[in-house]
């Protein structure tokens, strides 16, 4: 049995951390918790983390929780020159690290969680149109800053090679379609082509919840 343990299912972080664990081929158990959940607040959970948030991986003695530096560990510990989510390549490895940033920080946290919160969970956080509005217009105004990136023709980020930064920016796009916001034809076809991906299948098929 795996001594590595992948703890959440059902967001669109969680599926990021069982798609670089599929795609590097490493073998995991998944306890299926889901977010705001007793299971996700109970101490079992919590000495995993006490923040009680979705996901976090146990590898061994090792615990790391945020879905971002999930796939940054993995990528470290386990790429190969066969299977890789991380360049070597100095100049690509600094556009790694700035896609990696910027699709955390401004698509996910500034944008779509504003969303996630006063749309889909508006008798937790309550509503907040002007807010909603706001993140709506600042998603679009940052997607389509980085569009020109890839227009040349490139299957993925970084070129022809496939990276951690293409999990991240696909559980993105997803979470956009969901909230129905904008965003230029470029990602569309990007997104159609990273849909066919067998890796990314098996992800959303992992990440379902019951």
């Amino acid at each position: 049995m795996s001594n590595r343990i992948l703890w959440g299912i059902g967001t669109a972080r969680t599926v990021r951390a069982h798609w670089a664990l599929i795609e590097l081929g490493l073998s995991y158990q998944t306890r299926g918790i889901e977010t705001r959940t007793a299971a996700s607040m109970s101490d079992e959970y919590r000495r995993i983390n006490s923040r009680g948030k979705i996901p976090a991986l146990t590898d061994g003695e090792i615990v790391i929780t945020e879905s971002a530096a999930i796939i940054n560990f993995l990528a470290t510990k386990y790429d190969s020159p066969m299977n890789a989510l991380m360049p070597t390549n100095l100049s690509l490895l600094a556009e790694y690290y700035e896609w990696m940033s910027f699709i955390a920080t401004e698509l996910d946290a500034t944008s779509l969680y504003v969303l996630r919160r006063h749309e889909g969970l508006p008798e937790i956080y309550g509503t907040a149109q002007e807010a909603c509005i706001a993140a709506r217009k600042y998603f679009d105004r940052m997607i389509e800053s980085v569009s020109d990136k890839i227009k040349d023709g490139r299957k993925y980020l970084l070129g022809q090679n496939f990276s951690g930064a293409d999990i991240m920016m696909m559980s993105v796009l997803d979470w956009a379609q969901l909230y129905e916001c904008r965003y230029p034809d470029i990602f569309k076809s990007y997104q159609k082509h990273m849909s066919e991906r067998p890796s990314y299948l098996k992800a959303v098929k992992a990440n379902k919840t019951a």
